[in-house]
């Protein structure tokens, strides 16, 4: 009996030292694919851990954000490895830096010299390659940036849109009330769908609008997905949702090209337009790929982001009701204080809703609604004392900035107040990116979210139907019910 005894604890010594040195050999087979081939700099790499082999850290990354604690990501790096702010690691293929303090994202962002978009190859095969993240030269993308970002964001466009923008929010919050329960999400992801649009596209019909927005849902639920191209995985169904889009957009560009060969004038210069005519120094034009890439990424852009923190703002205005009449009073003073001639909102009106803006500034923190960017290191790169190597991604983690405690106190807390005379610090805030690549779109978003708040906040109240429902975090933050509930209308100004 006691020799079988100490067989057994032996057997078991035996497996559970095999099962370590598996799990050690596992964890090793990453570090010397990646590192092996950096000499001395691998002694300065940023400390982390590459996962396992192919996966990388990709199991405990979706883990944690299909949890109800997508910090514990981040977390699990600072507990094992301490606050060293830089963590090496393998995400989405690619051996990578994960920064999480303000200095090093801010050179991150704005290092135009040593780095360069680095989204993984699964995104650009979904938004597309010669998309304003993809492999275009830095040359064209400041030259298609200036094309497209006045028309998106400039003064004189931002005052045009006004009127259409607060048309069809007055007209959706009328049919909405009159709908009894609705997804409040899903039906303001249509609003500013309409929205971007009318921008690039203002001719299209109502049928092709929900198509490509039906297309648009499936895309993004790939977007932060394992590239995983097999039937009934969501990246399986991204992908053909881009080919669905692809073809949409080809038959509208194909029918855009031969009335421009026709003698039917123009009805309107909308970004279509502007993209089909514009032309390099050398007389170059966009070729039908170029032309399709752009509107992809931003017709994509354009509403989901207005849509969730439109969404956000309304949830938190409606949970804190300080808050709300404190909003609610300073828009009432802007339809008190105009002219009686004076039929609708101004920009200059949208301007002048400090308070408004700070609800808007303080949602866009909370929600973080792009949680991380990917940037490639151009050149060997010296940050805080750690190496990143040529050629490794660099994923600036937003989210972990936004709610640092050191520099929002009670971070998870929804307070506007906390901007009153607050100036970020740089490399503290970033709702849009920073540096050359920053959205081009910051301020149109603004826009839509300030005046779908001004009617909101002056006529109507939301009732949310299950407030403790759970959220989801890919590809963003939303309640897994697409906030389910009922608008009403309590006043008429």
């Amino acid at each position: 009996m006691e020799n079988y005894l100490e067989l057994s604890w032996g057997l078991f010594v035996a497996i559970f030292a095999g099962l370590v040195g598996l799990k050690w050999l596992l964890r090793s087979v990453n570090c010397w694919l990646y590192e092996s081939n950096l000499g001395e700099k691998r002694f300065s790499l940023p400390p982390g851990d590459m996962g396992w082999p192919l996966i990388g850290n990709m199991w405990s990354f979706l883990r944690a954000f299909k949890s109800s604690n997508p910090d514990s990501f981040i977390s699990s790096f600072v507990s094992r490895f301490g606050p060293s702010g830089l963590y090496k690691a393998l995400m989405f293929g690619n051996p990578s830096i994960i920064v999480t303090v303000p200095e090093a994202c801010k050179r991150v962002l704005t290092d135009d010299e040593y780095f360069k978009p680095g989204w993984p190859s699964s995104t650009l095969k979904l938004i597309g390659r010669k998309s304003f993240i993809g492999s275009i030269t830095y040359e064209e993308h400041k030259r298609l940036r200036r094309l497209t970002a006045a028309p998106v964001n400039g003064h004189e466009a931002l005052s045009i849109y006004v009127g259409y923008i607060e048309e069809n929010v007055k007209l959706d919050l009328e049919k909405w009330a009159g709908m009894g329960q609705i997804e409040f999400l899903t039906e303001l992801r249509r609003l500013t769908f309409r929205i971007i649009m009318h921008i690039f596209l203002s001719s299209e019909s109502e049928q092709v609008m929900e198509a490509l927005e039906k297309e648009y849902t499936t895309l993004n639920y790939g977007v932060r997905a394992m590239a995983i191209n097999l039937p009934g995985f969501a990246y399986y169904k991204a992908l053909k949702a881009r080919k669905h889009l692809v073809a949409i957009f080809q038959t509208i560009v194909d029918k855009r090209r031969e009335r421009r060969t026709d003698t039917q004038p123009t009805l309107k210069k909308d970004m279509m337009e502007a993209l089909l005519d514009t032309e390099d120094e050398n007389g170059r034009r966009l070729d039908d790929e170029e032309i399709i890439d752009i509107l992809v990424m931003y017709l994509n852009a354009g509403h989901e982001s207005s849509g969730h923190i439109t969404m956000w703002a309304t949830v938190f205005l409606q949970e804190h009701p300080e808050v709300f009449q404190k909003a609610k009073a300073e828009q009432e003073a802007i339809v008190r204080n105009r002219p009686p001639t004076q039929n609708g909102l101004t920009l200059k009106e949208v301007r002048q809703m400090d308070y408004l803006s700070k609800v808007i500034d303080e949602t866009l923190r909370v929600v973080t609604f792009s949680f991380v960017v990917f940037r490639e290191a151009k050149a060997d790169v010296n940050i805080s004392g750690y190496t990143i190597p040529k050629g490794w991604r660099v994923l600036v983690w937003f989210r972990n900035i936004h709610h640092d405690p050191e520099i929002y106190p009670d971070p998870k807390e929804f307070n506007p107040s906390r901007w009153d005379g607050l100036t970020p610090k740089a490399g503290t805030y970033f709702p849009f990116g920073a540096g050359s690549r920053m959205c081009p779109g910051n301020d149109l978003a603004k826009l839509e979210i300030a005046i779908f708040l001004h009617y909101f906040l002056l006529n109507y109240e939301f009732e949310r139907y299950n407030p403790g429902c759970g959220l989801m975090y890919l590809p963003h933050q939303r309640p897994k019910d697409n906030c389910l509930g009922k608008i009403k209308r309590v006043s008429q100004l």
